[in-house]
């Protein structure tokens, strides 16, 4: 004899308002996605980043909406009487039209998930998917629809739904402006999986403290013995606490992320090593740096080494341009390659330099200001060459370029030896 809870789930998941949801959640965290997608391609870090806000901003409010318009519905069919003489409990009966919502809302958000994997796996230079984040994220929206239909058999107001959407839409997005670890309770809290990883209890402890909220306000609206409510609400207590405790630290550095990628060793050229996440775009910074080395090539003290910003210069070594996807890389490319020259020209360049003693007069200040200035945009422009995008003084540019070869290596090589702070007077005249 076939079970009757699951004849009646069959019957849920395919009639009514559930199967519309899994679409309707899919859609939503696609087009959420779609209008960031050079962000996020090229990085399973910020492409989980992405979807777990989409998921709990946009997705979550919506899946709460649907699951509360099902709870209302015998209350606006007028049938909620006839449901008692049903001989399946209140538990049973709730359970079953609750849980078609949320099996349709897991389904379209692992249908975006897949997507949104398959747009960004060509683009990836390393590390992989976070399966703690996704199992999070299910167990959200999950949770959250229980919730939902929950109020909306409570609710008998035929608005509490798009009322519930957007208290819930407040309510998850008000903790990213708060300063307490009790952010972290949010299921749709902005977490920076570009470059960290959750700790392994993570998915746990944070399912458990969602999952416990939802079960216990399904029991206490629906269970006979409405005290085992307390059970469940004791664990989503506990595990919400831990989270509270722990705050930022349940993060780690992902080790994959701080690896170096390095172009080949190579005579008389410099060597370029960046985040191992920007491995593919590698060849394309080797080549837009390119003329800038050839006119470093025999100065004096010219760095050996050009480095991610993010991995901190060291001694010898000079800092590359800082560069973020979506802005400037775009699907594992360069979309300014000759910009990309000109803001590394200026990492390399850039002095914090005082105007001079204090004893001098404010007019000599301004003066040695300005030179130090203009020399420092004629070395950029000259570094980078003649399709330069850096403004530079004509006058300044020509002295730089009329000089020998060997004078300017020696020029440069005195330029570059300035230290970072520094007084005016003691950057080279052009």
């Amino acid at each position: 004899m076939t079970n009757p809870t699951y004849i009646a789930l069959r019957a849920e998941l395919r009639r009514g308002l559930a199967p519309w949801t899994g679409p309707a959640v899919a859609l939503t965290l696609l087009v959420a996605l779609w209008g960031k997608a050079p962000q996020w391609q090229g990085s399973w870090g910020e492409t989980q980043s992405q979807l777990h806000s989409a998921a709990g901003l946009l997705a979550g409010p919506l899946v709460a909406a649907a699951a509360c318009w099902q709870g209302g519905r015998e209350h606006r069919r007028r049938t909620a009487e006839l449901l008692l003489s049903v001989p399946r409990s209140r538990l049973a009966q709730a359970t079953t039209a609750a849980t078609a919502i949320a099996l349709w809302a897991a389904a379209g958000y692992l249908f975006a998930l897949a997507v949104a994997f398959a747009a960004t796996a060509p683009y990836t230079g390393v590390g992989s998917p976070s399966v703690s984040m996704a199992a999070t994220d299910l167990g959200f929206l999950l949770s959250i629809g229980f919730v939902g239909f929950v109020v909306g058999r409570l609710v008998r107001w035929r608005l509490i739904a798009p009322v519930l959407a957007v208290c819930a839409y407040v309510g998850l997005g008000f903790p990213n402006y708060l300063d307490s670890e009790a952010r972290y309770l949010s299921p749709a809290q902005a977490v920076a999986l570009k470059v960290s990883v959750p700790v392994w209890w993570f998915a746990p402890v944070l399912v458990t403290w969602a999952g416990g909220i939802a079960v216990s306000v399904l029991l206490a609206y629906a269970a006979r013995r409405r005290c085992l409510a307390v059970v469940p609400l004791v664990l989503a207590i506990a595990a919400g606490t831990l989270v509270v405790h722990t705050g930022a630290d349940l993060f780690r550095d992902d080790p994959a992320m701080a690896r170096r990628v390095c172009s080949e060793v190579t005579p008389g050229t410099p060597q370029i090593c960046l985040n191992a996440s920007d491995a593919p775009v590698l060849p394309q910074v080797s080549e837009a740096l390119a003329g800038m080395f050839s006119r470093l090539e025999g100065v004096p003290g010219a760095p050996a080494r050009y480095v991610d910003p993010q991995s901190g210069p060291k001694d010898g070594e000079a800092g590359l341009a800082y560069v973020q996807r979506g802005w400037g890389i775009t699907r594992n490319r360069l979309t300014d390659p000759r910009g990309y020259a000109s803001d590394t020209a200026l990492t390399l360049v850039n002095r914090d330099c005082q105007a001079g003693p204090p004893g001098k007069d404010r007019k000599n200040r301004k003066k040695e200001a300005e030179r130090v200035a203009r020399t420092e945009d004629a070395v950029i422009s000259w570094l980078t060459g003649e399709d330069s995008k850096w403004y530079a003084d004509s006058r300044y540019l020509a002295r730089l370029k009329a000089m020998p070869d060997a004078d300017r290596r020696a020029w440069l090589g005195r330029f570059l030896a300035t230290p970072q702070r520094c007084t005016s007077s003691e950057v080279p005249v052009l």
